[in-house]
């Protein structure tokens, strides 16, 4: 445009403009005429500046749950450390989260993803097949919660027009799907199967007449008849029977039967378990 306008300026002037450009500042759009390899040094860190911000984010999309997207990503912490990223995001409840929702996966996640997928103990620890992560915090007592690190959900005896008896038989620990089940307390288990409304449950009987019940889980791993010990792992959380999203359903009873429950949270309390 300029060498066609009327107030053409000569080509000497053009040269040193440019060269002032260099001169206050501007030496990275001078420097593509002195020395290329500079100038890529100095552009190069942008574009993977990019790369790791759009990397830290996740979009959750349908049927997502947080522990599959800190497997999956490999978050460092697993779906507690998610969770607790997102908390403003997500809500009060972890298993509600919705699809187009934006999850922040932390800075280090790409970092360790490579070790992750070759470490034989991190793919045992988010699969919650076996390692350390199947293993009960126990109190000492002889007694120790059903699932670890579970948020309170539903307690027993609220009252209810959805549930048969009026009132919610158990208390209600929110955990994703695949969260570890453990056994309260040593015992034998007398029931393993299909609960109807309860959907996968375990029911087992203890040394003190009482039973306990563990309902909705996704899949069991002990069988009727069993004997197992406190903190054994015998399935992992799920959403089956009548719910409305993943937790595990925990009664304590005087049978082996519905209607026979008691208040579960000042039982483990009775026997030193912190609720």
């Amino acid at each position: 445009m300029p060498a066609k306008g009327k107030h053409r300026r000569p080509k000497s002037q053009r040269i040193t403009r440019k060269l002032a450009v260099a001169g206050t500042g501007g030496a990275a759009l001078a420097l593509p005429l002195m020395a290329a390899t500079g100038a890529h040094a100095t552009t190069a860190s942008h574009p993977a500046d990019g790369k790791k911000a759009a990397a830290a984010t996740y979009t959750v999309k349908p049927h997502d749950t947080l522990a599959k997207i800190a497997h999956k990503k490999h978050v460092r912490g697993g779906w507690k450390h998610l969770y607790h990223l997102n908390r403003k995001v997500v809500g009060s409840d972890p298993d509600l989260i919705h699809p187009g929702e934006k999850l922040v996966l932390g800075a280090k996640h790409t970092a360790g993803a490579a070790k992750a997928k070759a470490s034989p103990s991190s793919a045992a620890q988010s699969s919650a097949a076996k390692g350390t992560d199947t293993a009960a915090q126990t109190s000492g007592s002889g007694y120790t919660l059903p699932v670890d690190g579970a948020t309170l959900g539903t307690p027993w005896h609220q009252a209810g027009s959805m549930w048969s008896s009026g009132y919610h038989t158990g208390q209600d620990f929110i955990v994703p799907t695949g969260t570890p089940v453990h056994a309260v307390a040593d015992g034998t288990v007398v029931t393993a199967g299909w609960g109807g409304a309860y959907g996968n449950q375990v029911v087992i009987q203890h040394s003190d007449g009482k039973y306990s019940q563990y309902a909705h889980m996704s899949a069991l791993k002990v069988t009727a008849g069993q004997t197992v010990k406190e903190g054994q792992e015998i399935g992992v959380s799920g959403a089956t029977g009548n719910v409305t999203g993943p937790h595990v359903h925990f009664e304590i009873r005087t049978t082996p039967d519905y209607g026979s429950d008691i208040d579960p949270v000042a039982y483990l309390r009775s026997h030193g378990v912190n609720v």
